[in-house]
């Protein structure tokens, strides 16, 4: 065997051995780096600290067992997937350069237009456009369900104290009012005075533990009174109603109708950058067509 044959032989055991200890210097820094590892599919390692980073803090012992199995199966199907792709995809098929360009081109677009609507949208909405609108736009506003002002209660149907409160509760008088919420401090089982808020009959039906139609179908004499098996009278005085297919009350739907005016608002911003960009690429010669 000549010098030079053993010369190479040499080199190619060193070349292999060295690549071993680079890739085996390469894993005890990674793991020196982030620490034990937890999980492998195939090259790929998921370390310890990376599953830590995933579980919010103040969690349980049982919550952060149950979160740290979700993510190392998550994180494994993931590559799991990826490198089938990789072992059965042509490299046609793999090139995902034209997908990362539309995206990446989507995404600037979407944060330009993000940071030029913030720049420019006047975000104050007046008590006049609120109103302005609702009267311009009142089919918009239609209840599909009513809405209602009320104050409820849920106390035991033998409480000696069940007929004053009711007649306090259902005053005009303030210092009625206010020895309502007294007494039924110490009294009832739950007790809240929402007589200067509209809110859907569906919610004050769960606020006193019924369904609507159930509610809507016992109101006598503006009381709404349902009794449980637990022998509790879940009860609710209506000050005000608005039945369904009539116009909401405006200060029900105000959020509603600025939350409007300001979309609007933001689109209009949005078509005249659009607009404009265009016309200046035009003009600076930046947009050609060529026929």
């Amino acid at each position: 065997m000549t010098k030079r044959i053993i010369i190479s032989l040499v080199a190619a055991v060193i070349a292999v051995t060295s690549c071993k200890m680079v890739d085996k210097l390469s894993d005890t820094a990674a793991e020196m780096l982030h620490g034990e590892v937890v999980a492998r599919v195939g090259d790929h390692r998921l370390y310890k600290s990376q599953v830590e980073d995933f579980i919010p803090p103040g969690v349980s012992a049982e919550d952060s067992t149950t979160l740290a199995w979700k993510y190392i199966n998550t994180w494994a199907e993931g590559y799991v997937f990826m490198d089938m792709a990789e072992e059965q995809l042509s490299p046609e098929e793999k090139d995902l350069s034209s997908e990362l360009e539309d995206y990446r081109r989507s995404l600037l677009r979407y944060r330009y237009i993000q940071k030029y609507v913030s720049q420019r949208l006047d975000t104050l909405v007046t008590e006049k456009e609120i109103q302005d609108y609702y009267k311009a736009s009142p089919e918009k506003f239609r209840l599909e369900r009513p809405v209602i002002k009320a104050r409820y209660m849920i106390i035991p149907a033998d409480s000696r104290s069940l007929k004053k409160l009711k007649k306090l509760m259902s005053s005009d008088d303030d210092n009625d009012i206010r020895e309502a919420d007294s007494l039924a401090f110490g009294v009832a089982i739950k007790y809240v005075d929402a007589s200067d808020t509209w809110m859907d009959a569906v919610t004050l039906a769960r606020e006193i533990g019924t369904d609507y139609r159930t509610l809507l179908g016992s109101i006598k004499n503006s009381f709404a009174e349902v009794k449980d098996d637990a022998g509790n009278l879940h009860l609710a005085y209506i000050l005000e109603m608005v039945p369904e297919g009539k116009t909401a009350p405006l200060d029900y739907c105000g959020g509603q109708i600025k939350d409007i005016i300001l979309s609007a608002r933001r689109h209009g911003t949005e078509a005249t950058l659009s607009q404009e960009l265009m016309e200046d690429a035009i003009k600076n010669e930046k947009f050609v067509i060529y026929q």
